[in-house]
């Protein structure tokens, strides 16, 4: 398997160099492959959390919360894959997918030592588990389409050195393996999670973790995963960014930033404290709805990634991270802008 899989990498990278040389485009300026995004449109899961909240509250007369709620059912959610064995699970994702001739997005999230043990702790046990897990995915995908992000927050948090030294070459090693091993597959585009602006102020401390992470393997990185951070915003951060990495595109997370991020004002008057900001605030909104006409060369697309009405972790009032809390979707729901 990994022999057959590093030598179609191979190929295929040299096909595209030889493609964007006969075009005399830059190779950053040359997409790898042409897997339709726009062709069919995003997967929309009809049994996602959101979409059983929908008929719950139905069955229970509150039409007006069933309302709200489907605001988020009816949108493309990415869809979170841990520690359970994903192979049957993405199967079942993609060729659901597939019958629509849609295209679903995907969450690789089990990276060792995830989330520095906080919220989200957890991770595979070594980078063979780990590697092993991804192969389990890229198995499941087969030729279907997908989106795959690629381990929110493992790049920053080298930055930021809440992982240790030590594992710093080790963990890039596993990014590195695990966007060849999607890129060696026809239909699939990955992008490798980069933060957000409001955590790395400065984009290009990224660089050279993106780099020896494999990023130009990938098609590109992802930002504002899980976070807040305005659109706007986000955007000329991805600029930035892309500039540094030779025209590299990149997709946002817009799923709830709609009012932006909880001001450090505004968390000491709810008696948050600022490191926790960013965990499940008050008064947030739904964003701009995903959508790959984003009117920016740039970006490739608007995504929900994060789940919006899943928690962000046992902090600010909600149950553990991932768990669907009702109250908190309804909120999003309710302030989102008339038009997003």
């Amino acid at each position: 398997m990994r022999e057959k899989g590093a030598t179609k990498t191979v190929m295929r990278l040299a096909a595209h160099a030889a493609l964007c040389a006969v075009a005399m485009l830059p190779l950053s300026g040359c997409r790898m492959f042409d897997a339709p995004l726009r062709r069919g449109g995003l997967w929309v899961n009809p049994d996602s959390p959101a979409a059983r909240q929908v008929r719950e509250r139905q069955d229970e007369g509150k039409n007006r919360d069933a309302a709200l709620i489907r605001q988020i059912a009816q949108q493309p959610v990415a869809e979170w894959l841990g520690p359970a064995p994903p192979r049957e699970r993405v199967r079942f994702i993609t060729e659901s997918a597939a019958r629509t001739g849609s295209t679903p997005v995907l969450v690789a999230y089990h990276i060792p030592y995830r989330d520095c043990g906080r919220y989200s702790a957890g991770g595979a046990r070594s980078a063979h588990a780990y590697r092993r897990w991804i192969e389990q995915i890229t198995l499941g995908i087969g030729d279907r389409k997908a989106i795959v992000v690629l381990e929110p927050d493992a790049v920053a948090q080298l930055v930021d050195g809440c992982v240790p030294a030590r594992q710093r070459t080790a963990r890039l090693a596993m990014l590195r393996d695990a966007v060849a091993m999607f890129a060696a597959l026809p239909h699939v585009r990955v992008y490798v999670d980069a933060g957000n602006p409001g955590w790395i102020k400065n984009p290009y401390r990224l660089v050279r973790s993106l780099r020896e992470g494999g990023i130009e393997q990938a098609d590109g990185f992802a930002l504002n995963v899980s976070n807040f951070q305005p659109t706007r915003r986000t955007k000329a951060y991805g600029h930035r960014l892309s500039a540094a990495l030779d025209g590299t595109h990149f997709v946002i997370d817009t799923s709830r930033n709609g009012n932006g991020p909880l001001r450090l004002r505004g968390a000491a008057r709810h008696g948050i404290r600022a490191r926790d900001s960013w965990c499940n605030p008050p008064g947030r909104a739904l964003g701009k709805r995903p959508s790959t006409s984003t009117g920016d060369s740039l970006v490739d697309a608007y995504l929900w990634i994060k789940r919006p009405g899943e928690s962000d972790g046992t902090c600010n009032g909600g149950p553990p991270a991932g768990h669907w809390w009702t109250e908190y979707a309804l909120g999003l729901a309710r302030n989102a802008p008339r038009r997003h």
